[in-house]
């Protein structure tokens, strides 16, 4: 979602490069990006990662882990020169990107000792969100303008072609006996079931 008065394009570009230069320089960087990857492992939905072809934790973490740190930089610049404007500052990105974000927002102590030592806020409402990213926005002019070249289209992902990819991989799930989403299932572990025994809407 965004506000209908938004900060200058090229005015959010410098902050955020100059946010994202500032916590790559910190001394907490390190723990923050090994924590964010390792968090990966033990946390995903079906719906954001597995969006990407041929998803791999191995290749795919670390550059994920670049555009998320992008686009916190870009947030945070955004709530900073919109007077902390929520609305304004929860920018559309893709599903895979916004996942990541997730990762890197529960490395909490390390977050919370860069906002303090950088003097910045990296806002996050989940009530505030929308997955209706399409390329061409705001988002993307932002990004521009920050000077980080073109973003990856592997990760940058159209909503309407997250939603075709997510009605094939529900298809998958549905046969591996998962519900939509992966959100449901009817496998009772204490009957030990096998694998596609049972599914749920």
């Amino acid at each position: 979602m965004t506000s209908s008065s938004m900060p200058e394009v090229d005015e959010v570009g410098r902050r955020a490069a100059e946010i994202l230069d500032k916590m790559q320089d910190h001394p907490a960087y390190g723990r923050l990006q090994s924590s964010s990857m390792r968090y990966s492992t033990c946390w995903a939905t079906f719906t954001g990662y597995p969006a990407i072809s041929r998803w791999s934790l191995e290749r795919d973490a670390a550059p994920l882990l670049d555009e998320a740190l992008r686009v916190l930089a870009l947030k945070a610049a955004v709530f900073e020169l919109s007077g902390g404007d929520e609305h304004a500052a929860e920018l559309l990105v893709p599903a895979p990107v916004d996942e990541m974000i997730h990762a890197v927002l529960a490395q909490f102590t390390v977050m919370t000792r860069l906002q303090s030592d950088l003097g910045v806020v990296f806002p996050h409402a989940t009530e505030l969100e929308e997955f209706t990213y399409t390329h061409g926005g705001v988002t993307d002019a932002y990004y521009a303008a920050a000077g980080w070249g073109e973003q990856p289209l592997r990760y940058w992902l159209d909503s309407a072609e997250v939603n075709r990819r997510l009605n094939l991989l529900n298809e998958h799930y549905q046969a591996a006996g998962l519900g939509r989403d992966g959100r449901s299932h009817d496998f009772d572990f204490d009957l030990n079931e096998p694998v596609g025994a049972g599914v749920s809407g």
